[in-house]
């Protein structure tokens, strides 16, 4: 009985226990119901408070861009209605303006008319008085004119005669003082001397017993030797010394670089001859090149083409009637710069048309024409400009006077070449015989080479041998001895020898 009751009791504890804890867990429950509405509550709340202060917020910014844009607005109408304001002042001046202008123009016109029927008046009444006088004086208005200038120019002749022929001779005086003046200014101002350059053809020699070498054994190396270089080479008695003769100043410093070398080296023989010569022609070309750079730059000459320089370097071993071309013409050049400088002319132009006058004559043995000629193809072909040209190609008269320039080149021409001693003209035409003996041989098919020898009294002609025969080697030195005889004037008699070699040469290998 007691266990049933413990157990009963047991029961109604655990029943009341889980009713109590039920109880307990709804209480819990609806307080944390409670609390979670209150939050919502308060987050609607705070949701509310920052969308008012954000609509607030956009409130205001919009209505102070309406207060901005309105203000914008405002100042712009305000702009505009002063601009109007302007242009319909400026409307009304300008129709004001024209009001004017359009009485001026009638008052103008009203005037013209005015002029136009007094002028109409005034030649009316000349009419009249013209005819009234012509019927008094019984000539028309023409002839009363000519005969009034008839009696001035009568009455006034003798004075015009002699104040015109006074003005001529104080201006030709003035001009003639003036013109000596410049010149001897410009020759003082140079003060350069007038001997010629010659050219050495005395090679001195260690001992004489080099003779024996440079002659050879039975002639051979003196003959390849003047085969080689196109000289004669003269070997007499005069001790310590040989000489070397020929026109062309250029073989003739090959002639004596190469022998110099020869000489120095000592091996003296056909195949050494031809070698030092080939290098003796490059060494001179050096020094040709140098000459010609020189020349334009002691000038003041620039901006000219490597190869012309060249060419005027050539002119070193040329000469005019015994007197250096290159020398003359750097001469020329310095007296043309000071006579263009005196006129007012242009400097540049007038020193490189001297320096170039007679840039012809390095090649007036080799191509046709005269040296003036052929030195205008020569500066047309390096683009010199036509100003140059024009200075240059009249100083022999073959060309007008086209600019004040040429006239300068042809008088620095004619002071340095008048100077006393300055020339000869026995030597320019000795030498130009020489060269017109190598002009004539040349002329023929298949001459590899011509040199004019001792004097002029022979010409020496290598053939090419593929090309001439035996038989047509004879027939070509009879043509070109009768060629020489018509076309040539000389003293005595000249020798033509054509030669004819041919070699043939194989490699041991």
């Amino acid at each position: 009985m007691s266990l049933k009751l413990a157990f009963l009791l047991m029961l109604l504890a655990a029943g009341a226990g889980t009713g109590f804890g039920y109880l307990l867990r709804l209480i819990v429950a609806f307080g944390k119901k409670g609390s979670v509405e209150l939050d919502v509550k308060q987050m609607e709340l705070r949701a509310k408070e920052e969308a008012q202060a954000v609509l607030d917020k956009a409130d205001a910014e919009a209505k102070e861009l309406v207060d901005k844009a309105q203000s914008e607005i405002k100042e712009r109408e305000e702009r505009n209605k002063k601009t109007e304001d302007r242009l319909i002042k400026k409307e009304e001046l300008l129709d004001n303006r024209q009001v004017d202008l359009d009485k001026e123009a009638e008052y103008i016109k009203e005037k013209a008319a005015e002029i136009r029927a007094i002028k109409e008046r005034a030649d009316e009444l000349i009419a009249a008085r013209t005819l009234e006088l012509s019927r008094v004086a019984g000539l028309t208005g023409a002839e009363a004119r000519e005969e009034l200038l008839r009696q001035v120019e009568r009455s006034a002749e003798e004075d015009l005669l002699i104040r015109m022929q006074k003005l001529e001779r104080e201006a030709e005086e003035r001009m003639d003082s003036r013109a000596k003046e410049i010149l001897a200014t410009s020759i003082q101002r140079l003060a350069s001397s007038i001997s010629g350059e010659m050219m050495s053809t005395n090679i001195p020699l260690p001992s004489d017993e080099l003779k024996g070498k440079i002659i050879g054994k039975e002639g051979r190396n003196i003959k390849a030797f003047e085969r080689a270089t196109g000289v004669e080479v003269i070997v007499d008695d005069t001790p310590g010394a040989i000489t070397i003769a020929s026109f062309d100043p250029v073989r003739r410093a090959v002639a004596r670089v190469a022998l110099d070398n020869l000489i120095a080296d000592g091996r003296i023989q056909p195949a050494k001859i031809e070698e030092f010569v080939d290098k003796a022609k490059v060494e001179v070309n050096k020094i040709i090149k140098e000459k010609g750079e020189q020349a334009a730059y002691e000038c003041g000459v620039y901006n000219l083409d490597p190869k012309l320089l060249s060419i005027l370097g050539r002119l070193y071993f040329r000469t005019s009637y015994g007197q250096n071309v290159l020398e003359h013409s750097v001469e020329m050049s310095h007296l043309a710069g000071m006579i263009a400088e005196e006129l007012k002319a242009n400097v540049a132009v007038a020193k490189a048309g001297a320096l170039l006058h007679d840039i012809g004559k390095a090649l007036d043995h080799e191509v046709a024409g005269t040296h003036v000629e052929i030195g205008r193809k020569i500066l047309q072909k390096f683009g010199v400009s036509e100003d140059i040209m024009k200075a240059m190609q009249a100083h022999h008269g073959e060309y007008p006077y086209e600019t004040v320039e040429s006239v300068i080149v042809q008088t620095a021409d004619a002071i340095s070449g008048g100077r006393p001693g300055a020339r000869r003209d026995t030597v320019e035409h000795y030498l130009k015989r020489l060269e017109d003996l190598e002009r004539i041989a040349t002329s023929f098919d298949g001459v590899e080479k011509a040199y004019a020898l001792q004097a002029g009294r022979e010409i020496r002609v290598f053939v090419e041998p593929g090309k001439v025969g035996d038989l047509e080697a004879k027939n070509m030195a009879r043509n070109i001895a009768i060629r020489i005889e018509k076309e040539l004037r000389y003293p005595g008699e000249i020798k033509v020898n054509v030669i004819r070699e041919n070699r043939s040469i194989e490699f041991a290998r």
